[in-house]
């Protein structure tokens, strides 16, 4: 390592690790810094990173959120759902969607919140164009749900984010700008999405960089499609996530500049969306700049944020309660009663694949990324009990996190999609398990089976892969590969033990898999011996 061109005989103080900001030595003192490995020379952060992140999920509800229409808009013609209601029209009445309240509630209860006995809704005025009324139906100091937490997991470690509410509101339409002759542009307006019910989740200012909110949006897409309440698909914008970041100095109580950023269609875009405006904000807080409140958009072509309306003034939204819904009385029965229907969530899940099963965090983590990854394992598995359970639980596991979703990511498709069924699974393990099929034929029965939906027996019998256990039914094959290779036959004989790995390889390929390589390997030692 050099050490620098210092005189001889000058002190030198050593520190294993970062460099301390709470060391203190004389200026003529070099510091040396031992780093290992993991560690990397980054300067001490000088502010602190502050990002409170909202995020939006349409609901799987049938309807609108305040009439009758169709809430099912995707993909479908401009304008063909919609009605008085959500038009906008004077003199129509909203109606609450029932369904809607009861999964905000699933999701503020999946969220460790509180759920107030009372409730209401409010009149959020502000002037857009894709606002039909003027005004949303949204809620303003008496959400449905209150005061919880998530946790996310950061490098080994539990990280508990707080969410101040979640609380309904109606959707807004859509506007579409389009670029006209002569270079004048003009705007459509689609109303299909006014007036779907759409879920806001607002999480305390506990995120601390790009990562976390990657991680704590992951996270609450996964609950919300454990619940069933929704797609939640960045990518479709059923969901939207909006971090708000600021940066203050360290040891700061006041907030600084907040910038909000929109426009985000995927996990990689909020982690380096939110990086990007840390850096961008550090820079500008470095050359003595200050740091605007705005809106600003990520361009992921770019890898950059750009602006899009300045926030000078916290916006007033004149909210008042909504004079055409009455307030909601919500009963702890009630409360209650929608408890009972939440399912198994992630993080009990995979506690109990790990106790149950035998399971490693890792196989448990990922096989419950998704609620139905995990009840397709627990279907394949269920009938096994006693000692057999782990192994089979096991072996199946692999299966799922190897095979399965190797196919399963080279089509595009999810699980419950497949034509793999949690008993054809069984009936593959089972086979292999009696010695019927080697595990190297196994693996192009599975894939036949993924192709066409065959039971695995049936796909064995046809083509004659029962494996082959009787040594008098190998001799001719063994005999065979010895003549034609005659090099790593002289290799093996010679003390070269490895040789024989290849000289069974030759015989696994002359049975199409069909032989089991233990007693190939067995057989082969007695016929190069004798």
């Amino acid at each position: 390592m050099l050490l620098g061109n210092f005189p001889r005989g000058t002190p030198y103080v050593f520190i294993v690790g970062k460099p301390s900001t709470m060391l203190r030595v004389s200026r003529n003192v070099p510091i040396v810094v031992l780093y290992s490995d993991s560690m990397t020379a980054e300067a001490p952060a000088k502010y602190e990173v502050v990002i409170g992140i909202e995020v939006h999920a349409q609901l799987l509800t049938k309807s609108k959120m305040f009439c009758s229409c169709s809430k099912d808009y995707y993909a479908s013609e401009p304008n063909t759902h919609v009605c008085p209601v959500c038009l906008g029209m004077p003199g129509t009445l909203p109606v609450i969607n029932r369904q809607a309240v009861e999964y905000t509630i699933m999701t503020g209860l999946a969220l460790n919140c509180t759920i107030p006995e009372r409730a209401k809704f409010d009149r959020k005025n502000y002037p857009y164009p894709d606002l039909m009324k003027g005004y949303q139906i949204s809620q303003f100091d008496l959400p449905f749900c209150k005061e919880g937490w998530l946790e996310v997991d950061v490098d080994g470690e539990t990280k508990r984010i707080g969410v101040t509410r979640v609380h309904l509101e109606e959707d807004t339409a859509r506007s579409s700008h389009k670029a006209g002759e002569g270079g004048e542009g003009y705007s459509l307006i689609d109303v299909n999405r006014a007036g779907v019910p759409l879920m806001e989740m607002v999480s305390e200012p506990d995120v601390r960089s790009g990562k976390e909110a990657r991680l704590y949006v992951t996270k609450l897409q996964q609950i919300l499609r454990y619940l069933g309440v929704s797609r939640a698909n960045l990518d479709e914008g059923n969901m939207r996530c909006e971090p708000n970041i600021s940066l203050r100095p360290f040891g700061q109580k006041e907030f600084g500049a907040k910038v909000e950023l929109k426009n985000l269609a995927s996990f990689r875009a909020v982690e380096l969306g939110v990086n990007y405006e840390v850096e961008r904000q550090t820079e500008l807080l470095e050359a003595g700049k200050p740091v605007e409140q705005e809106t600003r958009g990520w361009r992921d072509d770019k890898g950059i944020t750009v602006s899009q309306r300045g926030k000078e003034l916290a916006e007033d939204y004149r909210f008042f309660p909504e004079p055409d819904l009455p307030p909601l009385t919500i009963s702890p029965a009630y409360v209650e009663e929608l408890r009972s229907k939440l399912p198994e969530l992630p993080d009990a899940k995979r506690e109990r694949f790990m106790n149950d099963y035998g399971l490693t965090p890792y196989e448990s983590n990922l096989l419950t990324t998704s609620r139905a990854r995990g009840d397709f394992f627990e279907e394949t598995v269920a009938e096994d009990s006693g000692e057999k359970q782990p192994e089979r639980a096991k072996t199946t596991a692999n299966w799922m996190l190897g095979d399965f979703a190797r196919l399963l990511n080279a089509s595009g498709i999810e699980i419950e999609e497949s034509k793999i069924t949690p008993s054809g699974l069984r009936a593959l393990v089972l086979l292999i398990e009696a010695g019927t099929i080697s595990t190297t034929g196994a693996k192009g029965v599975f894939e036949q089976m993924f192709e066409t939906g065959q039971a695995p027996g049936d796909i064995v019998s046809e083509q004659g892969l029962t494996q082959i256990s009787a040594a008098a039914e190998l001799t001719e094959v063994i005999e065979k590969v010895i003549a034609n290779n005659q090099k790593p036959v002289a290799d093996f004989k010679s003390g070269k033990e490895e040789a024989i790995k290849f000289l069974v390889g030759q015989v696994m390929r002359e049975t199409r898999g069909r032989a089991k390589p233990d007693l190939v390997h067995d057989l082969l030692k007695e016929h190069l011996s004798s």
